[in-house]
């Protein structure tokens, strides 16, 4: 079955379409100059023509998707506001072509015992407003973030990379000490959690709110924004004060946030966007097919559900947990889907290697669930739920799910549900809302079940499975295991082979308990226009278009 999961992903490696780079640009030829009054005249319209057309904008339409929550680096924990980050900051390091490549940094050190970093701050980086982007901005976004008083969604990756502290030793100069080395840190350096941010426009705001207000938000990427309009669009113009803003060709992205997949489709489609990655499921096979502008792109990403540890009695017992687990037809959800994704027994997505080269995820397989033998993992299901106590359901409660109301979701929400009642026995009623809301909701961790997505943010197993450690905020189910908490925070201290090993053995136990059932891992389906070049992706999935251009 391992060979079989691992062949699946290398088939849906095989839809990625990649988009070509091109280096053409528009050749001009010069005005010469002639004797005769009549072609000189016509040689000034065709330059005032050329001059007139050059001062067009270049304006790139983009569907984002769902809302956003915030748009504060330090705050943000959503993959869609993750994108526009993305292209209105910058840190340290930033991805290129799968690799680290310095940024805001021009050079770094690191110590012999491999626990001191010295970044050296890149001369004449300036912020949007003009002002110099120095180390201390750092020390500031990085003491910030992991304050409690804070209360960042991603405070806990500090802990990840073996964070210890930080400091400014002048305005170029920034060391950073860890606990112990970690390998991955550099990577994690363009990280939005890690991007500067400048103390006076952001203290006293911890709401975040500075960040979506475009007469206090101040930028240090290639793009800054200028209009928010809650649930409709986020409007960003190319920044000026961008120390490579001579490569940005976009002068302006306006992100329209239309989450309903046929709408986004049919605007697509009439010209109305030139990039979106909100596809109606059920034309995912008629595109590959028929449109050359649509692709699938593999993504390190496991998409589950949450069984909240403290919400209701009966599924504290772990045979129910599994019994629900069980059923799910992962397969029956991915076709129905039509979207390539990966069924999935385990949290950690192929595509991970451990030390040795070999697929992390064929290490720790789950309880027992077999994805090709939906007849046995029933027979099992109904087993464990008899010996619970609850043969065919009975005097088993009512369960609600929520989700976000996204027309994928729901579908997986359906089966979910049918699945629940024709085998066990189950009632379960699904509550979907906008995105905000479920999101807020999900913190507040006031559900029985809900849906969870989880998109890695470094090549590594610890960013899928670190976040469940107890009384992270991001531990939606407030689960809490000592032998898994005990097997993350000593990995820290290992390295080698026998850190995987004690990673996978995490997992096993994540996977086991019940409160995270893995459904399937993701991919992107993508719409991007013919004419729309050098939109770049990051191993993990985020988007930038610093170097995009358009040739229509």
């Amino acid at each position: 079955m391992k060979k079989l999961l691992t062949m699946m992903f290398v088939l849906g490696l095989i839809f990625s379409l990649f988009v070509a780079c091109s280096s053409d640009t528009a050749n001009v030829e010069e005005n010469e100059g002639t004797e005769t009054v009549e072609e000189n005249n016509t040689s000034e319209t065709l330059v005032e023509e050329e001059e007139e057309e050059s001062n067009e904008p270049v304006v790139l339409n983009w569907n984002l998707g769902a809302t956003i929550e915030t748009l504060d680096p330090g705050l943000n924990a959503a993959t869609n506001a993750g994108h526009v980050i993305n292209n209105s900051y910058e840190g340290l390091m930033r991805e290129v072509d799968g690799k680290p490549e310095y940024a805001m940094a021009d050079s770094h050190t690191v110590s012999e015992d491999g626990l001191v970093y010295t970044f050296h701050i890149r001369e004449g980086v300036k912020w949007s407003d003009g002002k110099p982007v120095t180390a201390y901005d750092f020390e500031y976004a990085w003491n910030r973030n992991t304050d409690p008083v804070t209360a960042s969604d991603y405070a806990w990756i500090f802990g990840e990379f073996n964070y210890d502290s930080c400091k400014a030793i002048d305005e170029s100069t920034f060391e950073v000490t860890l606990k112990a080395p970690a390998d991955y840190f550099i990577g994690l350096t363009g990280f939005s959690t890690l991007m500067p941010l400048r103390q006076e426009a952001v203290e006293g705001k911890e709401d975040g709110a500075w960040a979506a207000d475009p007469e206090l938000v101040i930028c240090n990427g290639p793009f800054i924004l200028v209009e928010y309009v809650p649930g409709d669009r986020i409007v960003l113009e190319k920044n000026q004060m961008y120390w490579r803003a001579d490569e940005v060709k976009i002068d302006k992205i306006v992100a329209k946030m239309i989450n309903e997949g046929t709408a986004a489709l049919a605007e697509y489609e009439s010209g109305g966007f030139d990039f979106n990655t909100t596809i109606p499921p059920a034309e995912v096979p008629r595109l590959l097919v028929e449109d050359p502008t649509f692709r699938i792109e593999a993504r390190p990403g496991t998409y589950y559900f949450n069984v909240n540890a403290n919400k209701v009695a009966e599924l504290q017992d772990i045979r129910v947990r599994q019994a629900l687990s069980l059923v799910i037809d992962r397969m029956a959800i991915v076709d129905m889907l039509n979207s390539g994704n990966i069924p999935a027994i385990n949290f950690i997505p192929p595509g991970i290697k451990d030390a040795n080269g070999e697929e992390f995820t064929d290490k720790a397989m789950a309880y027992g669930v077999d994805i090709y033998d939906m007849e046995g993992n029933i027979a099992k299901a109904k087993e464990l739920m008899k010996e619970a106590g609850y043969p065919n359901g009975e005097g088993f409660p009512t369960l609600e799910y929520v989700t976000n109301s996204t027309e994928g979701h729901l579908l997986v929400a359906q089966q979910m549900q049918d699945a629940f009642k024709i085998h066990l026995g189950i009632n379960m009623e699904v509550s979907s809302m906008e995105f905000g809301v479920f999101q807020e909701l999900r913190k507040s961790h006031e559900f029985e079940l809900a849906r969870g997505g989880w998109i890695g943010d470094y090549v590594d197993p610890l960013t899928f499975i670190g976040l469940y450690i107890s009384g992270s905020p991001l531990n939606s189910p407030e689960w809490s295991n000592e032998s898994f908490d005990q097997l993350i925070t000593e990995s820290a201290y290992a390295s080698g082979q026998e850190r995987y090993d004690m990673l996978a053995e995490a997992e096993k136990i994540l996977v086991e308990d019940a409160w995270f059932i893995p459904i399937y891992n993701y991919v992107d389906p993508i719409h991007q226009q013919d004419y729309l070049k050098d939109v770049e992706r990051t191993v993990l999935g985020k988007f930038y278009f610093g170097r995009a251009y358009l040739d229509k």
